[in-house]
C-alpha cells in the first residue's frame, strides 16, 4: 500500500505543469551615485511585485546618452534619460546627429532634474563666468550631465576650450572636489542625491546660481530647459538657488508589445507609493507631470493606460 501511495504521488508529480520561466528586463540607470539607479531599482521592484511573467534588474550604466543606444541595440528593456538626450534621440540632432533613433518611445516623465554646478566655499567660483580657466568635472562620458553641461556652456559663450574638463562620475566628481583635484562639477540630476549630500556633510559648497539671462540662453539653445529653484537646505548650508531644470523620462522601444507597456505603465502608477519610499524625486511621479513634460511620442501601450484613466493626451504625443 505505502509503495503505491509513493508510485502515485511521483506519477502526479511527473504530471504537474512545469513552472513557467519569467522573462528578464533590464533596467538602464546610471552610476550608483546618482537619483536613476535607486530609481531604477525601485520600478525593477514594482515589476517584480506586479508585472506576471517578468523579473526586472536596474543596471548600472553611463547614464542617458548610452542608455538610449541600449534600448536601440535591445541591450535594455526600460531606461532613465534626461529629455533633451531623448528628444535628440528620437529626431537625430544634437549628440545624435547623423544616427537617429526613431524607435524610442515612452512611458512617461517620472521626475525633474536639476542642473547642480557645485564648486567648495572659499573657491572663488561663484558664477558661470568663473568657470573659465578652472578644472571642471562636466559628467561621465555618455551621460545626460555632460550634454546638459555643454548646452548650458556654450549658450553662454563658454566651450570646452575655456575649461580644462574632466569627464567623471557623480562620485568621482565629490571626491575629486573633496580632494582639490577640481575646482567645480556639474551634476544633472534630481535633488537630493546621495555624491552631494555625502560632500556636504564633509565639506562647506556652494552651488552656483545662474542668472536671468545665462537661463534664457540656455532656453534658446534648448527649449525643455525650464527655470527651477534648489530648495534650501536639502544640501547643508546651501540656501535657494536658481538652476535649469530638465524632465527625466523611462524611454522604451516602439518594439516593446503593447501589452507589456500597458502592465509597466499601469504597475508604476497603481504602486507609486512604493516607488516614492525608495526615493523623494518620486514624489513628482504623476500622470499630470508626464503628459505636460514628455518630448517624445508615448508608446500605445502607455497610451492605452492613460486613456483608461481618462487623461487628456497632448496631440503631439501620439505617433
Amino acid at each position: 500500500m505505502k509503495f503505491m501511495q509513493i508510485c502515485l504521488a511521483g506519477a502526479l508529480l511527473a504530471t504537474a505543469a512545469p513552472a513557467v520561466a519569467q522573462q528578464q528586463l533590464s533596467v538602464a540607470t546610471g552610476g550608483t551615485g546618482g537619483v536613476y539607479y535607486p530609481m531604477g531599482g525601485g520600478l525593477a521592484e514594482v515589476i517584480n511585485n506586479n508585472v506576471d511573467g517578468y523579473s526586472a534588474t536596474a543596471e548600472v550604466t553611463g547614464a542617458s546618452v548610452e542608455n538610449m543606444g541600449l534600448i536601440a541595440t535591445g541591450d535594455a528593456d526600460l531606461a532613465l534619460a534626461l529629455g533633451d538626450t531623448v528628444q535628440q534621440a528620437y529626431s537625430g540632432t544634437g549628440r545624435f546627429e547623423g544616427q537617429q533613433l526613431p524607435m524610442i518611445r515612452a512611458i512617461g516623465s517620472m521626475y525633474a532634474n536639476m542642473v547642480q554646478i557645485v564648486a567648495l566655499e572659499g573657491s572663488g567660483i561663484d558664477s558661470l563666468d568663473d568657470l573659465v580657466g578652472k578644472r571642471v568635472s562636466v559628467g561621465a562620458p555618455g551621460s545626460g550631465t555632460e550634454v546638459n553641461a555643454q548646452e548650458i556652456l556654450n549658450a553662454n559663450g563658454i566651450t570646452y576650450d575655456d575649461i580644462d574638463e574632466q569627464r567623471l562620475n557623480f562620485n568621482e566628481t565629490a571626491d575629486a572636489l573633496a580632494n582639490g583635484d577640481i575646482d567645480a562639477g556639474f551634476w544633472s540630476v534630481g535633488a537630493p542625491t546621495s555624491s552631494i549630500l555625502n560632500l556636504a556633510t564633509t565639506h562647506s559648497i556652494h552651488v552656483i546660481e545662474l542668472t536671468d539671462d545665462q537661463i534664457s540662453a540656455a532656453q534658446q539653445e534648448v527649449p525643455i530647459f525650464a527655470r527651477t529653484t534648489l530648495a534650501g537646505d536639502i544640501y547643508e548650508g546651501v540656501p535657494d538657488t536658481t538652476v535649469i531644470g530638465i524632465p527625466n523620462v523611462l524611454a522604451v522601444s516602439s518594439e516593446m508589445t503593447d501589452d507589456l507597456a500597458y502592465e509597466i505603465t499601469r504597475a508604476m502608477y497603481e504602486n507609486i507609493a512604493d516607488l516614492r519610499a525608495v526615493h523623494p524625486a518620486a514624489n513628482q511621479t504623476t500622470v499630470e507631470f508626464a503628459l505636460s513634460a514628455t518630448p517624445v511620442p508615448l508608446h500605445p501601450g502607455a497610451i492605452r493606460y492613460y486613456e483608461e484613466i481618462g487623461a487628456e493626451i497632448p496631440d503631439r504625443l501620439r505617433e
